[in-house]
């Protein structure tokens, strides 16, 4: 395929044709929820920076948040993946987990053909950033996480990028969900984890583990911090240059899990308008979703709309390409909402 052929799929498709990495957002330019500032205290499956879900077995302990520390990232990439300690946990309870984990969906792990005798070989690489030196690790697993393959890397030198590459083999057993829209992969990194979900390295193995004995407690200190960036996951047992995607096709790949639509001063077009005939009419605004989501979407207002002879402004039902939004009227005569500022708007979720 010529450049030009493939530059002509992307514009009409929003896709390139290899998909060479399986993973969206790596270079975590993406931040829709929080567009930069801090997650504080993260609870345990509260997504951040997007595609990147916090998982921790206790909550209010774990900050996020994109370009933490205001380090340079490594060559080629402008963004990082920041965890900090709000809270330490000096002693990990052995069911203790604190984790960032990435889910693929099955449409983009189905050709691995992990489970069968044709289940291909895959590489995890990764540029990694502590101000701890020692070993970290964390596992790949199907959509249950039984069974999983857990990995270890050595950060050797403390407040230094280094670039962390791994080879798995693919399972040739093991339930897989193919080609669905369900979770076809998780795609662990372990921050401190305890006895139970921690085991050997190297190996499928029927357990849930997501991280390696003996790793390294992150959360051990408020002093502490690690960073994440150019996450990729590709076929092959060796590691290839980062396929850097262009920011609207990353950001589309992103808004098919989760979007956000905000307003602006005054009428900005997202406007539900009409003359009711009388009071408890709905007044109706159908919005087109930005992108073709994963599935009908879980909607939420975000801040507060300015309404006219109308109230109760809320996602009454979604669709995978459709946002239903209404208000009541008041009584009969003109009556409208809409979002009339950049901090009022909805959010659309459909995260694995």
């Amino acid at each position: 395929m010529t450049q030009a052929v493939a530059l002509a799929q992307v514009a009409s498709t929003g896709v390139s044709e290899d998909f060479k990495n399986r993973i969206i957002n790596g270079a975590m330019m993406i931040d829709q929820r929080n567009a930069g500032s801090v997650y504080t205290g993260v609870a345990n499956n509260q997504y951040t920076l997007d595609r990147w879900v916090a998982s921790v077995s206790q909550s209010s302990r774990m900050n996020v948040q994109q370009n933490a520390g205001s380090v340079t990232p490594p060559a080629g990439f402008n963004n990082y993946l920041g965890i900090t300690v709000g809270t330490a946990v000096t002693s990990l309870g052995a069911t203790d987990y604190f984790q960032m984990m990435h889910k693929i969906e099955g449409f983009n792990s189905a050709d691995l053909n992990w489970g069968t005798a044709n289940a291909k070989t895959v590489t995890l690489s990764f540029w990694v950033y502590s101000n701890l030196t020692g070993t970290f690790g964390g596992s790949l697993s199907n959509s249950t996480q039984n069974p999983s393959y857990v990995f270890s890397y050595t950060i050797s030198a403390a407040n230094t990028w280094q670039q962390v590459s791994v080879t798995v083999p693919g399972p040739v057993s093991g339930t897989w969900v193919g080609a669905t829209n369900g979770i076809g992969i998780w795609v662990n990194f372990g921050l401190g984890t305890g006895t139970t979900y921690s085991g050997a390295a190297g190996s499928w193995t029927n357990n849930l583990y997501v991280n390696v004995t003996g790793n390294t407690n992150l959360m051990a200190s408020t002093s502490n911090y690690w960073y994440l960036t150019g996450v990729q996951l590709e076929v092959g047992s060796t590691a290839s240059g980062f396929d850097y995607r262009p920011y609207p096709q990353e950001l589309a790949l992103c808004q098919r899990y989760y979007q956000v639509v905000y307003g602006a001063a005054g009428y900005n077009g997202l406007v539900g308008r009409m003359n009711a005939t009388a009071g408890g009419q709905g007044v109706p605004l159908n919005v087109f979703n930005k992108v073709t989501m994963r599935a009908s979407p879980t909607g939420s207002i975000i801040g507060s709309w300015t309404t006219g002879n109308c109230s109760g402004v809320s996602i009454t039902g979604t669709s995978q390409d459709v946002a239903f939004i209404y208000a009541s009227a008041t009584a009969s005569g003109d009556a409208y909402f809409y979002p009339n500022s950049a901090s009022n708007g909805y959010s659309l979720s459909a995260e694995l």
